[in-house]
């Protein structure tokens, strides 16, 4: 069944909303290889170095269910100007700022100006397009920017910083952002009237915002402390005391900040799960991949860089084909098949590592990983987004995309943990790198078993008819669907 055309309006508004998604997944990694220059300019020492990647992480994972509610309460097309402006100030004053203080500072802004921007975008998409091929089209050329910009990041960081220093990947971001936030004001429709009688649930935004943050602070900070360590145990104890005081904050509040029932929806709960395997399993490969590309085969900076343009180029493939099987084989499905495409494909990889500097061994691999990624990636957000009603999907990709940043940083804490082992009992270090990427093949494998438990009726994704369609539980389930582009009921 060919996808739907987009009118427009739709186009131009889907162009902020891929530029949005671009740009988050461009500064998670367009500054790893300038950060030798950035650390020999600005004074920063080995241990506080990590900490220009980490600020921005930490901020984005701890700030993200807030930065759901305010998209909630004060408006999508708001919170998506706002979002980019911040990254816009944040990306100039990280350059003018001229010391190692202010530029960690500039990056823990950027990190919550992607958590303003990333419900934003997934809440626009959820809401001004119909369901069914038209919002799969959406979601396709979505998670084709992301894509490019995880793919694109190395390399663009590596061009930038040889041709221009490391203050060219910073002040990349002044126009791009900045003009996304100003064609916003055109592109996306005026958010409509604030809801009347609600709040921000200011003890409840409190006590996740630290907690969150806190929680991805130790995981992030777990190899370099020691799991065992004072600091790395007091921060995650009272990182979950704040989080098990927000649930009891949650449950008794009349307008809580993320409402428990949201909890109801099989889909959410299992798009939760599902967004965290896919970064401890998919998400980590770029980090191990540029290690071992570098310091076990020897590639410059620009050769790592350039040795991720194949995946990037099938990635797109994968979400091409994801749009096409949600139509036609239900979400279910489109999930476990990822999945087992993407343990497949690193598994592979791993088997070709040893003998593969040349890079030709590594292509079968590349190519059904990539297959994999672009097709989870996709139908992971689709399902975040079923049942949920207009008026909460911002927090509903809040929760979801909280949970992936919470997966991706004990991911890769736990398989750094593993490669290091590895490298520390005789092994070499290629041997610690092969460790993790199987370790992240068998998390992918665990990610397959959990896709399987999802109820997919073909009716909900505006498939073809299926015979599921008219059991009772896939009516309901459709009949949620269609809330989704229903006004919220602020009465509930």
């Amino acid at each position: 069944m060919p996808a739907t055309s987009l009118n427009r309006p739709a186009s131009r508004m889907l162009v902020l909303l891929a530029c949005a998604q671009l740009i988050i997944a461009l500064d998670a990694t367009i500054v790893f290889v300038a950060l030798p220059q950035i650390g020999s300019h600005l004074g920063f020492d080995a241990q506080q170095l990590q900490w220009v990647v980490s600020a921005y992480t930490v901020a984005f994972g701890g700030f993200l269910l807030l930065g759901g509610r305010a998209t909630d309460l004060l408006g999508k097309r708001r919170m998506y100007r706002l979002g980019q402006a911040l990254y816009a100030l944040s990306s100039l004053a990280a350059v003018l700022g001229g010391s190692a203080l202010l530029l960690v500072l500039a990056r823990a802004v950027q990190g919550v100006g992607g958590a303003l921007l990333f419900p934003a975008t997934l809440a626009l998409i959820n809401t001004h397009y119909a369901q069914g091929p038209e919002r799969n089209r959406a979601f396709a050329v979505w998670s084709a920017a992301s894509a490019a910009g995880l793919a694109l990041g190395a390399l663009l960081g590596g061009v930038l910083t040889q041709w221009w220093g490391w203050e060219a990947v910073f002040l990349v971001n002044v126009p791009l952002a900045g003009g996304c936030a100003w064609a916003a004001r055109y592109w996306i429709p005026v958010d409509g009237e604030r809801a009347r009688g609600r709040s921000f649930d200011l003890s409840g935004a409190l006590t996740v915002t630290v907690g969150g943050t806190l929680l991805v602070f130790s995981l992030v900070q777990g190899p370099e402390w020691g799991w065992t360590s004072p600091l790395t145990l007091g921060c995650m104890l009272v990182a979950l005391a704040l989080l098990g005081l927000f649930a009891w904050i949650e449950h008794r509040g009349r307008d809580p900040l993320m409402p428990l029932r949201l909890l109801g929806y099989r889909e959410l709960r299992m798009a939760m799960l599902l967004t965290a395997v896919f970064m401890s399993s998919f998400g980590v490969q770029y980090y191990f991949l540029a290690l071992y590309y570098q310091q076990i085969y020897g590639y410059s900076v620009l050769q790592a860089g350039l040795a991720f343009l194949p995946a990037t180029l099938v990635c797109t493939l994968g979400i091409w084909l994801a749009e096409r099987a949600l139509v036609n084989i239900g979400l279910r499905n489109t999930l476990v098949c990822g999945q087992l495409a993407g343990s497949l494909g690193i598994a592979l990889m791993c088997l070709a590592l040893p003998n593969g500097a040349g890079f030709w061994w590594l292509l079968p691999g590349i190519f059904i990983l990539s297959i994999g990624q672009g097709m989870t990636w996709t139908a992971m957000w689709v399902a975040a987004g079923l049942g949920v009603r207009s008026g909460e999907q911002g927090v509903a990709a809040g929760m979801a995309s909280t949970t992936q940043q919470i997966g991706g940083a004990l991911g890769l804490a736990l398989l750094v943990s593993l490669a290091n082992s590895a490298s520390g009992t005789g092994g070499a270090q290629a041997q610690g790198i092969e460790w993790a990427l199987w370790g992240s093949a068998m998390v992918a494998l665990v990610g397959a078993a959990l896709a399987l438990r999802l109820r997919s009726p073909q009716g909900q994704l505006g498939g073809v008819p299926s015979a599921q369609a008219s059991s009772p539980s896939a009516k309901a389930a459709i009949h949620r669907c269609c809330e989704t582009a229903g006004s919220y009921d602020s009465d509930r």
